[in-house]
């Protein structure tokens, strides 16, 4: 026989106190939990947004990134003409591409951060088809012109429409901003990749990547086997999205067991505040307890009984801790890709699968802290506590 649900509730409004008590503490524990896995989400969601599935990304055989990388003048006309290659008017979809990073000062702290700047041709929006230019113009091929991603233009000091910067030892117009979607590449600067080579005294005709826009994600199979199998060539070939997830992992890896510590030592604390509200309740109502189970309630009823008053503080203080970080979804932020060591701007992720996780976790929590206080009030001795009445 089960004990009424109206008593639990009845017993935890009556010891109010108490249960903010711990109800706060597991609200502060998930709302750290909740946030941090959301940074993590936003980081990973931020970059795997700039692949594109039916995009390739060519670069030096075990070259893990761009940086690392090089390709020659000679191997782009050969990737130019494998198969699956989508052609245009302006000739085949592929952009041959540098990156370098520039310094430049955040609006935010006033401090410099790197930022990557990207060398492409012209026809770098026939590739990355998500792109398109929000405001200006697309930079001139042979000018010292840039385009900026949104994220960028909002972040750093000087990239404002119109506005002339320096750096690599040039000075450089601002012509247009470009929207990419929220993916990496808002935080990005692209120019014209031959005046980006001669302003950092780079080798003509090398460059560190090239990628490809494929007639369909199906021809990627085909134009990697030709790509690899050649014994002029020695590249690799990845497609553009699960290259831009792998830059994600190290980083993701890193928020998350940070995130990890904290939320585990805020959890332990939690814990034991919700040991202490059900230890006390359990003290104070023996002669209660002692009563329900001389009515017949078993052991067993006054076990879950206790467990689902636990339950109650620490779903009340999950749900608490999950509406408080919802103004973060979408919040800007910004950190470091450890894998390129430039700064990249990204925005807090907060989906309902995570909503759930936090509940969980503050409910993990509530089971933790209540059931040690319920085997005690299960086994308290009835005949003792009888006697005080």
């Amino acid at each position: 026989m089960a004990i009424p649900f109206v008593y639990n509730f009845r017993s935890v409004t009556a010891r109010w106190a108490s249960a903010i008590v711990a109800v706060l503490g597991i609200a502060g524990t998930v709302g750290v939990f909740v946030a941090m896995l959301s940074l993590a989400r936003g980081f990973k969601a931020t970059l795997v947004a700039s692949g594109e599935y039916d995009n390739a990304i060519v670069m030096r055989a075990g070259a893990s990134s761009e940086m690392m990388s090089g390709v020659s003048l000679d191997a782009v006309k050969i990737i130019q003409d494998a198969p699956g290659v989508v052609p245009t008017a302006d000739g085949p979809s592929v952009t041959s591409e540098v990156v370098v990073m520039a310094p430049f000062a955040l609006r935010s702290t006033a401090t410099d951060a790197n930022v990557q700047v990207r060398g492409v041709l012209p026809n770098v929006l026939a590739v990355r088809r998500s792109i398109r230019i929000a405001q200006g113009r697309m930079f001139e091929p042979g000018l010292a012109e840039l385009i900026v991603g949104k994220n960028a233009s909002n972040s750093y000091a000087g990239l404002t429409l119109g506005n002339t910067v320096n750096f690599g030892g040039g000075h450089w117009q601002v012509v247009g901003i470009f929207d990419a979607g929220g993916s990496a590449f808002d935080s990005e600067v692209w120019c014209d990749v031959d005046v980006l080579d001669d302003a950092y005294k780079r080798p003509a005709n090398i460059f560190q990547s090239a990628t490809v826009h494929l007639s369909s994600p199906e021809a990627f199979e085909q134009f990697k086997d030709a790509i690899t199998s050649d014994r002029r060539l020695n590249l690799d070939v990845t497609r553009e999205i699960d290259y831009y997830a792998k830059q994600s992992t190290r980083t993701t890896q890193l928020i998350m067991i940070l995130g990890g510590l904290v939320a585990s030592v805020m959890a332990v604390g939690a814990i034991f505040g919700g040991l202490n509200t059900m230890y006390s309740a359990v003290a104070e109502r023996g002669r209660e307890i002692a009563t329900i189970r001389a009515l017949g309630f078993g052991s067993g009823a006054v076990i879950s009984s206790f467990l689902i008053e636990a339950l109650l503080i620490s779903f009340a203080g999950g749900a608490i801790g999950c509406l408080a970080v919802l103004p973060l979804n979408g919040l800007t932020t910004g950190t470091t890709n450890w894998q390129t060591f430039s700064h990249l701007a990204f925005a807090f992720r907060i989906t309902p699968d995570l909503l759930f996780a936090g509940i969980a976790f503050g409910l993990a929590m509530g089971v933790l802290g209540g059931l040690p206080p319920a085997i005690r009030a299960a086994w308290s001795p009835v005949v003792v506590a009888l006697r005080e009445l």
